[in-house]
């Protein structure tokens, strides 16, 4: 596998850091949010071959009778949302698509689709690492001309290059993620005296107040250990900086530089004081993403946490509660451990897998505006098309953090672990998924911890 991150990163973070956060405050207190709907079953009645009443530019081949496959690890109401944009891609080319339910690491879900000669067309992959390594294994294609030409119109150049590889462009970033955000119970701080944290010290100390009033403060996925990459990646980036950011990303610094250790004692300040984690480290390894965020918002003033960590995503699973977002539930920036809050941005890459036509068109159609006004409408989702019409998102947080991602250009800080190598990053039960969940378990192990993520990182990095 490719272990070298190239020069495609972008550089610099910081002013991308102040205009996000200042806008998830400015928004917090108005955001409204609108359900995901429908049922996983496509439309069968939908037009062939055409852009009829769509009122949209894009001209998407006739592909009557092909049929193409498309493959992603959403699940649940992302599942949901993302059918409906391939109904529409349906509608508009006479395609029949078919949705191939992945698993994680979707690289070894792919690396058996393949072997057995039945690649999906598309792939819909969730870290840059697992493009380089798609590429490595000759699996994917670069993208059409078509589709260059939506990406060329519709993209900043940093999210161009977060899906090239060495200078050729494979990947179609179709959805993206401000992964830095904290959203709260509004009664459980109401009745605790509390507001909005800025600062870590502030946090902990609102964490403890939480506590004293009767509720469990924050919410852990510890059994989505990507959750927890991404915790030790806010605090990293805010308190390290974003130079020690990207050498550790490329893995030019090592797991058990000081840096690291300095975050990892931040994070064991929350993992290993009594009763701030929901249910202890035990029953936080056992909650899933979805979990995690539902158990906040239900249970009426007394939920099983106050508190849960996560991005723009979250908002999806609380529409599944009956809490409102914007009265029940608000959200605040992650809080400052160094001079200012921190901006980790995800996101997920369309990929093709087949020199297909339909392979290419669906690739031109997630690169226009028309597929993300599908899903910036259902609420939960972040496009990096700068083309798409503001309006299209269901309150405004979404739009305003939508606004300031478009307006940071190419001036992004990509999540940590989906850069990696996949073997390192995005695997369950090993590398730094596998020791940040031994690290809730035992948060007093912080050395032990760095010699373990640099062992497997070593490992990861040279193969």
């Amino acid at each position: 596998m490719r272990s070298t991150l190239r020069t495609r990163r972008a550089p610099h973070h910081r002013h991308t850091t102040a205009r996000i956060a200042a806008a998830v405050v400015a928004g917090a207190l108005t955001l409204t949010v609108t359900a995901c709907g429908g049922d996983d079953k496509k439309d069968d009645d939908g037009g062939k071959g055409g852009d009829k009443n769509t009122g949209s530019s894009l001209q998407l081949p006739k592909l009557d009778g092909e049929n193409v496959s498309v493959s992603a690890v959403w699940g649940g109401a992302e599942r949901k949302v993302f059918l409906k944009v391939l109904d529409e891609f349906e509608k508009r080319t006479g395609a029949s698509v078919s949705f191939v339910p992945a698993q994680d690491p979707i690289i070894s879900f792919l690396e058996s689709k393949v072997a057995g000669g039945q690649p999906p067309d598309v792939a819909m992959l969730p870290q840059v690492g697992a493009i380089d390594q798609a590429v490595a294994n000759k699996w994917a294609k670069p993208v059409g001309p078509e589709a260059q030409k939506q990406l060329d119109k519709n993209y900043d150049k940093g999210w161009q290059e977060l899906g090239a590889v060495d200078g050729k462009q494979y990947g179609v970033y179709f959805k993206a993620a401000n992964k830095s955000l904290i959203w709260y119970n509004t009664k459980v701080f109401e009745n605790a005296g509390v507001k909005a944290p800025k600062t870590w010290d502030e946090f902990m100390k609102t964490a403890q107040t939480i506590y004293d009033s009767g509720v469990p403060p924050v919410s852990v996925a510890g059994a989505d250990a990507w959750t927890l990459t991404d915790w030790f990646e806010n605090i990293y980036l805010s308190q390290s900086g974003p130079e020690k950011y990207d050498q550790l990303a490329q893995h030019k610094i090592k797991w058990t530089d000081p840096s690291v250790k300095e975050a990892l004692t931040t994070l064991g300040e929350l993992f290993g004081k009594k009763g701030l984690v929901a249910g202890g480290a035990k029953s936080a390894l056992q909650t899933e993403f979805p979990a995690s965020v539902k158990q906040t918002f239900t249970g009426g003033d007394q939920p099983k946490a106050g508190m849960v960590f996560e991005g723009d995503m979250v908002s999806l699973a609380i529409s599944e509660t009956k809490a409102k977002v914007g009265t029940d539930a608000k959200v605040f920036p992650f809080p400052a451990v160094g001079d200012q809050s921190p901006a980790v941005v995800g996101g997920d890459a369309a990929v093709a897998l087949k020199n297909s036509k339909g392979a290419q068109a669906l690739l031109t159609f997630l690169a226009s505006p028309d597929s993300a006004k599908i899903w910036a409408e259902a609420g939960g989702f972040i496009s990096p098309n700068k083309n798409l019409d503001m309006a299209s998102y269901p309150n405004d947080v979404q739009r305003n953090i939508a606004k300031n991602l478009i307006a940071a250009g190419d001036d992004i800080r990509f999540d940590m672990s989906d850069q990696a190598p996949q073997a390192f990053g995005g695997t369950p039960g090993k590398g730094e998924w596998k020791a940040l969940q031994d690290f809730l378990q035992n948060p007093k192990d912080v050395a032990g911890t760095q010699k373990v993520l640099e062992t497997a990182a070593a490992k990861a990095y040279k193969d």
